[in-house]
């Protein structure tokens, strides 16, 4: 099969279309022949070796965690699911034509494979974050970089709790917070008074790491009421960091359960070719983005 591989830490050019063995289902995991991919920050922060410490991996390494597919192989001990069957879900090396899965669930009617592909990791996170950071229906929650997946997921979720929010982006993305409830307001000098002139904010979430902690826990009052997915600098004001996964298969019950009720649509801001994995990592890392961006298998 062809899968994305690096054999050294660094930019996006280490990323390399290799012929590889293919994975199989072991017990308690099924393969997928992969149609999409999603394309999360982590996946570059991996790439750049920013987690090798805490994180040690073997290289050569392939990319990728989110996927969506169709089921071709059934691991023993596996329940529930068979070959043919439409899913998607987390696993190893996803930006590949063939990918083993940890986590899935079966994908909702009207849900495209490029859709599907996604949701996984950036619902967990944007659940995870939401519970952290304590904030409670009635409440204002901020989130700095609201646009993204993650933020899609974090501005939709919360209002469907009841919970007020604010959304930070570009210009060009005010439009697309206001369609997802929120109020908003741009980056640049004097973003934090226009923040104060539209609320109080009882909650803050930082997803972009663009140095806001400091006007975050002024704008919260307490650091304890700020979390980050982004800025390890988040000791020095005494925020507190995200970065322990939460439970997968419960944060893909909700994403089925919330898809169901309309109240949930993450957009794909642009979907490349699987050869396209650098492409895909140089506009990841360049943020601005409106949604999600998908490798296409």
């Amino acid at each position: 099969m062809r899968k994305v591989s690096f054999a050294e830490f660094g930019g996006p050019d280490v990323l390399r279309l290799v012929d590889a063995e293919e994975p199989h289902a072991g017990p308690g995991r099924i393969r997928v022949a992969v149609r999409a991919a999603g394309v999360n920050p982590v996946d570059w922060r991996i790439r750049e070796g920013q987690f090798r410490k805490i994180r040690p991996i073997e290289l050569p390494a392939g990319v990728g965690q989110d996927a969506s597919g169709v089921v071709d192989e059934v691991g023993e001990g596996v329940e529930g699911v068979e070959a043919g069957d439409h899913v998607f879900g987390e696993g190893t090396s996803t930006y590949a034509e063939f990918a083993v899965l940890s986590a899935w669930t079966r994908m909702p009617e009207g849900l495209t494979f490029e859709e599907a592909a996604g949701y996984p990791s950036v619902m967990e996170t944007a659940l995870r974050v939401i519970r952290e950071v304590g904030v409670r229906p009635g409440q204002t929650l901020l989130v700095s970089g609201a646009s993204g997946g993650v933020g899609s997921a974090v501005l939709q979720i919360a209002r469907d709790r009841g919970i007020a929010v604010i959304g930070t982006a570009g210009a060009a993305n005010q439009d697309y917070l206001r369609s997802l409830g929120a109020l908003a307001t741009p980056y640049g000098v004097g973003w934090a008074e226009r923040v104060r002139r539209l609320g109080r904010v009882d909650a803050a979430l930082d997803l972009a790491g663009s140095g806001v902690l400091r006007e975050l826990v002024e704008l919260t009052g307490d650091p304890r009421k700020v979390i980050t997915i982004a800025d390890p600098a988040a000791p020095e004001p005494g925020v507190r960091f995200s970065g322990t996964a939460g439970s997968m298969p419960e944060a893909l019950a909700e994403t089925v359960g919330l898809i169901g009720r309309g109240k949930l649509r993450i957009p794909v801001d642009k979907s490349y070719p699987l050869a396209g994995a650098a492409a895909a990592h140089i506009d990841s890392q360049a943020g601005h983005t409106r949604g999600r961006r998908v490798l296409i298998v």
